[in-house]
């Protein structure tokens, strides 16, 4: 974990049992995810599978929320702005118990709740309506400045790409979330170095990102994204450190497209796949197999 160079970890490592516990919720967010787009036969199934831990260590250890109440005011907000992410997201929610599992197999079809890019006004437990980046993190502070103006204690997390660090809107929003103190802000950046056009530092050099946050006055971790106790240790450093001082945080995740599934991983197009009939089945085998038992 690489911490703000001012500051170091301020809280023990995370339990066994909490580390485990999270594991199994992001296999089966990936096993999901899988099931999904094997709906559909092609997607964003890569993200979905190199943000599964990202998305459980959120809604398995950090959010506050009322499943059967998905608008219930005391929750907290999760924002998804890469909109294209919806797959990995819907597989959080089910987990969550907001959307029924059985539900997943609608995916992308007709008349589903459940869009390719998440839409809030489709899918219960939905925020935001993602996809055009740049537009999340800013809808986070005007979101965590209302909170604060009702007296709301709850939080608000939003996830947003390394790709999305190309838009200016971005680092509006990141001067402004420190001017107004927002300690019960926290962005979660993917870095995948992955886009649409290609590798991310052939389209637009965003490094060295750690610096440029810390510049904005945010408190910055950067961290494995598919190390479940990194990430718990950086949502609990942020509790102890950032948030008690009203400071926005940031957690930077280092993810690889296609986590868990070695066929997927390898893939020279990962951005949109396609995923042949007969693999499938392998990509089930190949996730159950690097699991060595801890999903059950």
């Amino acid at each position: 974990m690489t911490l703000s160079s001012t500051e170091a970890a301020p809280v023990s490592a995370p339990t066994t049992e909490r580390i485990d516990r999270i594991r199994a919720a992001a296999y089966r967010i990936r096993h999901n995810a899988l099931t999904m787009g094997e709906v559909q036969g092609q997607g964003y199934v890569g993200q979905a599978l190199g943000a599964a831990d990202m998305f459980a260590s959120v809604y398995a250890d950090q959010l506050t929320y009322r499943a059967e109440d998905p608008h219930w005011e005391g929750r907290d907000r999760f924002l998804l702005s890469t909109g294209h992410y919806a797959i990995g997201h819907y597989a959080a929610l089910a987990e969550a118990g907001i959307v029924p599992v059985a539900e997943l197999e609608t995916y992308g079809s007709d008349d589903s709740r459940l869009p390719m890019s998440g839409m809030s006004t489709y899918t219960p437990g939905m925020e935001i309506s993602g996809g055009s980046l740049g537009h999340g993190l800013t809808i986070a502070v005007g979101m965590a400045l209302g909170l604060r103006l009702q007296g709301s204690a709850s939080r608000v997390i939003n996830f947003l790409s390394d790709g999305e660090l190309d838009e200016g809107s971005t680092w509006e929003a990141a001067m402004g979330a420190h001017h107004h103190q927002l300690g019960h802000l926290t962005a979660m950046v993917d870095i995948n170095a992955l886009q649409a056009d290609g590798a991310t530092d052939t389209v637009l050099r965003t490094e060295p990102v750690t610096e440029k946050w810390e510049s904005f006055g945010w408190y910055t971790q950067r961290v494995d994204g598919n190390d479940v106790g990194a990430l718990l240790a950086a949502f609990d450093n942020i509790a102890a450190v950032a948030a008690p001082v009203g400071r926005p945080s940031v957690i930077l995740c280092d993810t690889k497209v296609g986590r868990g599934v070695p066929l997927l991983e390898t893939r020279e197009k990962a951005h949109f796949m396609r995923i042949e009939e007969n693999e499938w089945q392998i990509c089930r085998e190949q996730l159950t197999a690097g699991y060595e038992g801890t999903a059950a």
